[in-house]
């Protein structure tokens, strides 16, 4: 079951799309970035494949319509990871406190600069069981990196040089349970044939590992890297 939300804070107003199957083993929060927003074709994808695992996705704006325009022409908001950071805690909070929705473990997916917001926010909230970031810059999260407590998956494409490194930089700072995997062949935005595909197996593996266990920390794996193949 799909349905339109509209969760308000500090005078504005954040709208989502909320997909939540049958007995719902989880919910995963998208902190969308670089003027994406939740209508993202490619995060939509990977949505759907968490949905068909019998997960629940919020597909969120962090930014207003306003603000959107404003950031369209300086794209400055984009990189105001605090800002970010404060409306995904926000909507984090939202969720908890929603029949339906407040017993659920909740788990953060996060694409290019709202990687980092994802990261800050988990930094600062103990319930969050898990993240997946996607071409993501985990490096804007600066010193939350390493109080970063839940189980964290970096997804970057074999052929985005800058970014692999930055998430190799990342990596090292954090102090959670944290992989790194490489897809051979893509590029920033996944868009290379099967590799989205690749990401949201991806995901939808992490986030059911650490979302079959309501409310309670699963059992962690080692850290490391990997490629798929």
């Amino acid at each position: 079951m799909s349905q339109a939300v509209v969760i308000k804070l500090s005078g504005v107003s954040l709208h989502g799309d909320l997909t939540l199957p049958k007995q719902a083993k989880g919910l995963v929060i998208f902190a969308h970035g670089s003027g994406s927003s939740r209508h993202s074709p490619r995060n939509r994808f990977v949505a759907r494949k968490i949905n068909e695992e019998g997960m629940g996705t919020l597909l969120m704006d962090l930014l207003t319509e306003d603000e959107e325009q404003v950031d369209e022409v300086t794209r400055e908001l984009r990189f105001d990871i605090g800002l970010l950071a404060r409306r995904v805690a926000h909507v984090v909070q939202w969720s908890q406190a929603q029949p339906g929705l407040a017993d659920l473990p909740i788990a953060l997916f996060g694409s290019s600069t709202g990687a980092a917001a994802a990261l800050v926010a988990a930094a600062d909230s103990p319930e969050i069981a898990a993240v997946v970031s996607r071409g993501g810059r985990p490096d804007l999260a600066g010193n939350a990196l390493p109080r970063v407590h839940c189980p964290t998956l970096l997804i970057v494409g074999g052929n985005d040089d800058v970014v692999i490194e930055l998430n190799e930089e990342a990596q090292k700072l954090m102090t959670c349970p944290v992989e790194l995997v490489i897809v051979p062949g893509a590029t920033h935005l996944f868009e290379e044939p099967g590799t989205l595909e690749k990401v949201a197996e991806a995901a939808a593996s992490w986030f059911g590992r650490y979302l079959r266990v309501t409310k309670q920390r699963a059992k962690i794996p080692a850290r490391g890297s990997a490629t798929c193949p």
